[in-house]
């Protein structure tokens, strides 16, 4: 996938590109329908496939004191497009100017003067352009006028099958289902893992003091934990080796009585050495129980390595 972020270097493709525009968070189940029936329509008129999304969410410009919590950042997001196998994705700064524009003006500069589209493939509540006053009726009327189709597609549910008004899968329920611990609905439909990468900072050792060393990754302040609680996950690091870990988020009760923040902790099972200063990345597979306060010392303790057993176990599964 050829990533285009300079609209002055836009590769207008002769024979024109197939493309479809979103913020693109998650790059969810219902994403993948759409790029689906966007390369479905490349193939079958000889046009290039394209994606146009942005480099933050807009609602972060919009309404910054609403916005949600990213899925995805923008490097996560750029690989899961890639592994969708399009041609192109350009990548859009959003910024207040951008915000004012008319929808007009987006088609007539991104879509007909960056990528020569011919065909535009959208959710069917599509909106677009300032006071999002863009949508499938104006965008196929502009069509008309530029020389491109329009065809907005059902939305889908977890299966990827159309739900008309449905259970549909959106960006918006995934964020709810992981704030509510239900990590199953949520990764259902991601359609993979829920994802989160950081940094490994030095924390307060009190997981090596009990015997099961941690690496606290620093995850940035607009993507989105899932609930406070005890996970079987993955941790991959910057050689892409991935270990089993058993995970800890949460503001670790046993220890603080008001601690202001959680913290993600991923024990890397049957693993030895320093990942301080390391770039992580930390896959949720399964949600094992919420935070706790146990009696004693010793009864977290052995909590502890039941949890670590029950990871090891869920991930070992086939």
């Amino acid at each position: 996938m050829h990533v285009l972020r300079d609209q002055s270097a836009c590769p207008r493709p002769p024979e024109g590109s197939a493309v479809t525009i979103g913020a693109y968070d998650g790059v969810h189940v219902g994403h993948q329908a759409v790029i689906t029936e966007v390369h479905r329509r490349a193939e079958s008129r000889g046009l290039r496939s394209a994606v146009v999304t942005f480099d933050r969410h807009p609602a972060s410009v919009v309404r910054p004191e609403s916005a949600p919590k990213l899925l995805t950042d923008l490097d996560q997001k750029l690989e899961l497009l890639a592994a969708t196998g399009v041609d192109y994705c350009l990548v859009v700064t959003f910024d207040e100017a951008r915000s004012q524009e008319s929808a007009d003006d987006f088609t007539r500069d991104v879509l007909v003067g960056c990528l020569n589209t011919k065909v535009v493939v959208v959710g069917e509540d599509f909106h677009f352009g300032h006071n999002r006053t863009g949508n499938v009726t104006r965008l196929t009327e502009l069509g008309t006028d530029l020389g491109f189709e329009v065809q907005g597609i059902d939305l889908v549910d977890e299966s990827g099958a159309p739900t008309g008004t449905g259970a549909r899968v959106s960006s918006t329920r995934i964020r709810r289902a992981l704030l509510a611990g239900d990590l199953v609905e949520a990764n259902t439909m991601l359609g993979r893992p829920y994802e989160v990468r950081g940094v490994v900072d030095h924390g307060d050792e009190r997981g090596r003091e009990l015997g099961f060393p941690t690496a606290n990754v620093g995850v940035p302040d607009d993507v989105l934990l899932p609930a406070d609680g005890i996970y079987a996950g993955w941790y991959e690091r910057p050689d892409r080796t991935v270990h089993p870990s058993a995970i800890n988020l949460g503001r670790r009760p046993q220890f603080y009585e008001d601690a202001p923040f959680s913290l993600l902790e991923a024990h890397l099972l049957d693993f030895e050495g320093s990942l301080y200063g390391e770039a992580a990345k930390v896959r949720f597979v399964a949600r094992l129980r919420g935070e706790a306060k146990f009696p004693t010392l010793q009864d977290l303790l052995d909590q502890i390595q039941r949890d670590c057993d029950e990871a090891r176990r869920i991930l070992e599964k086939p």
